[in-house]
């Protein structure tokens, strides 16, 4: 008998099912299997079910593995046959398809994933799909544009070609690592030669132990970050409620994750979110007294608050207050923005502030770094990258300034004018928003004397600047009251890393910093 290859095809699971996930991969490739043996658990929002193959012979391909969603009609694994048809007569050997060529350049379909959106930000919502499948698009033209807790950011392409596919729209939830949609490109390759046809991947087929091996004694494997063990009615329970498992400690066997640990937890977080989560204001109805209006809390607004609640609540802030003297500075950036008149660009006193942190971050390199997720080691960071508070319409958003100790004022003045522009209209890009080390909140333009600013987590500190003002002091060298320019800043850091002394050596010698100008010269 001829052998041919027979297609394992996912059938109809039932009415209302049209998809789910695989929970258990029950063979290998080499595997022989016999007609009704089971080669896949899947695991939908219904039921858990057996795939069982209904032709015997040797598993020569596996085209999902275990935690893979699966569709009606999606071809699960190959298997390699020598049944003959009802004639007795040994079927035609099935050919695989080989991909097309052309006597133009290759085509290759082209993935378009959600890059990284930076520090803190794992996903967002699709605020917009700015194309549609058949459209052209050019190497950096946007195709979508997410709303994120921080900022709303146009997702471009850097592949040119045609909109084949697009598998999300306006309001679906995407995760960094997504697949957002697939584009027919023609690009050669850097020699000028056409790149070879790009086959689709096919996953590995990897000899692990599947979920039921898994839950064996023989088989079973400390619970880590990335091993864990848990039946997949506890697995689908915390997908659904958004709940990851590393984060429970399983009181089964071996370390097992129960449903009662999952019940555990919930109960654990809801008891904590009623004393602090909740709003503390009872509901009322306010129109009995006037008229109201009810307007809803933009998305940067309600998570912004969540994580400002989040980092008030779980960080011990201490706030240091003091004040410096920028006549001088003031002085020194007149006679700068004199000088730039024709450039059209104009200095605040938002660089020189930058310039003095850093200086005074270096000395104070506990400042400058971060807790570790154990809670056991601290991280220094030899880079300084400063976050600046920006007030946009749609809320605080935290652009970065990337390596300003390498930077002159001119360059942070020109940088920062750029960062705000596109914070205030919402074209800032991810890479605009990841790897601060340290925080400046500015108020100057506004009001005020002091405030207490809220650290920006995973950072240990923040600085808040007021409204600088004109008082009289007393000059220690005429020994006369004297006009000068006095700006007011908070300094708020983690009491777990930043003891009471530090914190007012920090603003003793930004104060002195300043005052002296000597960061300047540096």
């Amino acid at each position: 008998m001829k052998k041919q290859i027979i297609d394992v095809v996912l059938p109809d699971l039932g009415e209302g099912i049209d998809g789910a996930e695989v929970s258990e991969v029950s063979v290998k490739v080499g595997d022989t299997v016999a007609n009704g043996d089971t080669i896949l658990v899947l695991e939908s929002d219904k039921a858990s079910m057996e795939i069982p193959t209904e032709t015997p012979g040797t598993i020569k391909e596996l085209l999902v593995e275990a935690g893979a969603e699966v569709k009606v009609g999606m071809t699960l694994a190959k298997i390699e046959s020598n049944i003959a048809d009802s004639s007795g007569v040994d079927p035609e050997p099935v050919e695989e398809p080989q991909p097309e060529t052309k006597n133009t350049k290759t085509l290759q379909i082209i993935d378009v994933v959600l890059p990284d959106l930076g520090e803190g930000i794992d996903g967002a919502e699709v605020s917009e799909v700015s194309v549609k499948v058949g459209d052209t698009v050019a190497n950096g033209d946007t195709i979508l544009v997410l709303e994120s807790d921080k900022a709303s950011m146009e997702i471009p392409t850097e592949t040119p070609g045609t909109i084949k596919e697009l598998l999300v729209e306006a309001g679906a939830e995407v995760k960094v690592g997504m697949t957002l949609a697939k584009i027919e490109s023609n690009i050669a390759d850097s020699s000028g030669v056409d790149p070879e046809p790009v086959e689709e991947p096919q996953p590995e087929t990897v000899d692990e132990p599947s979920v039921l091996e898994q839950a064996n004694p023989q088989h079973d494997l400390p619970n880590s970050a990335d091993k864990f063990l848990a039946s997949p009615g506890v697995r689908r329970l915390s997908r659904e409620l958004g709940i990851a498992l590393q984060q429970l400690s399983g009181t089964g066997n071996k370390g097992r994750i129960t449903k009662d640990d999952l019940n555990a937890f919930i109960k654990k977080q809801m008891a904590a979110e009623r004393k602090t989560a909740i709003s503390i204001n009872p509901q009322v109805d306010f129109s009995q007294w006037g008229a109201v209006e009810e307007v809803k809390l933009s998305r940067i607004k309600k998570i912004t608050g969540k994580r400002l609640q989040e980092a008030w609540q779980g960080i011990p802030h201490v706030t240091q207050f003091d004040s410096a003297d920028i006549t001088d500075l003031d002085s020194q950036r007149r006679n700068m923005n004199d000088d730039l008149k024709q450039k059209n660009t104009k200095v605040t006193f938002l660089p020189f502030l930058l310039k003095a942190t850093v200086d005074i971050l270096k000395s104070m390199p506990e400042l400058n770094s971060s807790l570790n997720h154990t809670g056991e080691t601290l991280i220094m960071k030899h880079y300084y990258n400063i976050g600046i508070a920006v007030d946009t319409p749609n809320g605080l958003v935290v652009p970065v300034i990337m390596d300003v100790d390498s930077k002159s004022i001119l360059q942070l003045s020109e940088e920062l004018t750029i960062l705000s522009e596109n914070a205030r209209s919402g074209q800032l890009k991810p890479s605009d928003l990841k790897g601060g080390t340290f925080t400046i909140s500015s108020l100057g333009g506004i009001g005020g004397s002091f405030f207490t600013p809220i650290i920006n987590p995973p950072e240990v500190a923040i600085l808040g600047v007021s409204k600088s003002r004109w008082e009289q002091v007393f000059d220690p060298k005429s020994k006369e009251p004297a006009l000068r320019y006095i700006m007011p800043f908070s300094l708020s850091y983690d009491h777990r890393i930043i003891d009471g002394a530090a914190g007012a050596r920090f603003t003793t010698e930004l104060k002195k910093t300043i005052e002296e100008l000597g960061f300047l010269s540096k």
